[in-house]
């Protein structure tokens, strides 16, 4: 008998697969990897790959960079020194805090080579990275406790199964893997849009801080954009410019590219941002969805995590979510790497339940507040003049509000800043559990 040609499995196991190899997937994957566990994780794109982001790291995502052993004085970084605030024809500049627990800088790297890194670091680290690999949907047992994923490989899309004890979604806004299971996102929060697209500015290439402008106004009407526009460095000749907004029912849907048009034609002419001004624009302007405030429930349940994006976690606050991402994977791993240690059953289920009490506890009562004043203050345009007013005009208050737009109000001892944030809190009610 001729011999037969070998055929590619199809199936692989692990002790976890992780479904998404952005920030969220990659951090989860190197901490398991870390702490000795079989770690797959799949990424239905190959590297390098374009994300849209605004590509700036607060000291709290970097203080995580840092925890994850990723070298940021490395080639492809630009620090930044703090915010410049721009509203009402005034600015003003906060520096980073000097808070001990985080770095006194913050970060910008462009996610075209970011997330590869994070990749790469796993699998450093000893994670198995299987990219143009697009997950369909879970496995699951008798029970309805996930199991694995089915998966579509390569260009000729295989279709493969992949098993594991547990499961960690991180596949992004989409959601794809837990819209599966019928975990839908809690319709009373908000989500907000962003854009951004990439301009040639040597000059502001090279500056030293996150620049935000507060007071950007809608085409062909006085009213404001309820958000902000922001420009941040990358320190390679370029620039990110882009915009976040929220909901609003009075203004309805906001045209992104017009407003970031009108907005760029009252920038100076030397900075080279104003629209039809020579060729400074690269690529295309780029848009995507921001899920806020941990708006998708439960955050684990039947054998899968949600980490990141998947499970709402982008601050409602100011829109970063790569923070968040970053400590949500080492969260997560530090859970399922104990809950693996025990036979499956309810210590197991135990363990794994860690990871979203743990998370309340780190965002839970910031992220309620700026719920609360996203749907009900931050999405009324009206409000916008308001606040720049009484932000820009309290250098006490301007730098209260940074820390807690970054998410910086948790280091002791507690501050003012952290005593306020508690006031408010007791006057915002106990969310009900979504269905």
């Amino acid at each position: 008998m001729p011999p037969t040609t070998p055929q590619p499995k199809d199936r692989d196991d692990a002790a976890v697969i992780v479904v998404g190899a952005g920030p969220a997937g990659s951090a989860t994957a190197y901490h398991l990897a870390r702490a000795g566990v079989d770690v797959l994780l799949l990424e239905k794109a190959e590297f390098p790959r374009e994300k849209v982001c605004g590509d700036g790291l607060t000291p709290r995502a970097v203080h995580q960079l840092i925890r994850m052993g990723v070298d940021v004085d490395g080639p492809g970084w630009t620090r930044s020194r703090g915010m410049r605030w721009v509203a009402g024809g005034r600015s003003a500049l906060i520096e980073w805090p000097r808070l001990g627990r985080y770095p006194d800088f913050g970060l910008t790297r462009t996610r075209h080579d970011f997330d590869d890194l994070l990749a790469r670091h796993a699998v450093d680290a000893g994670a198995r990275l299987r990219t143009g690999t697009k997950v369909t949907g879970a496995l699951t047992d008798r029970a309805g406790r996930v199991i694995g994923v089915r998966a579509q490989v390569g260009p000729e899309r295989r279709e493969l199964e992949y098993r594991a004890r547990v499961v960690v979604a991180a596949d992004g806004a989409s959601a794809r893997l837990a819209m599966g299971l019928g975990l839908r996102r809690d319709e009373r929060q908000p989500i907000a849009t962003a854009a951004r697209r990439y301009y040639r500015s040597p000059q502001r290439s090279q500056e030293e801080y996150l620049e935000l402008w507060a007071d950007l106004r809608l085409p062909g009407s006085d009213r404001y954009l309820p958000g902000y526009g922001w420009i941040f460095p990358m320190g390679d000749g370029r620039v990110n410019v882009g915009l976040g907004a929220l909901p609003n029912r009075r203004n309805g849907t906001v045209d992104l590219r017009a407003t970031m048009d009108h907005w760029l034609a009252r920038t100076p002419a030397h900075w080279g941002l104003r629209p039809g001004e020579g060729d400074a624009a690269e690529g295309r302007v780029l848009s995507a969805a921001l899920p806020l405030g941990f708006n998708r429930h439960p955050q684990y349940g039947r054998g899968l995590l949600l980490v990141g994006d998947s499970g709402g976690m982008v601050s409602p606050w100011n829109g970063e979510g790569i923070a968040q991402a970053l400590e949500a994977g080492e969260v997560a791993a530090e859970a399922v790497a104990m809950a693996l240690t025990v036979p499956d059953g309810p210590a197991h289920e135990r363990a794994l339940g860690r990871y979203p009490v743990e998370m309340s506890r780190r965002w839970g009562r910031h992220y309620r507040l700026g719920n609360v004043l996203t749907k009900h203050v931050f999405s009324r345009a009206g409000f916008q003049p308001l606040l720049n007013g009484w932000v820009m005009g309290s250098p006490a208050v301007l730098d209260g509000m940074a820390r807690l737009l970054v998410g910086l109000t948790d280091d002791p001892p507690r501050d003012r800043v952290d005593r306020v944030l508690g006031t408010l809190l007791r006057l915002v009610p106990e969310p009900k559990p979504s269905r």
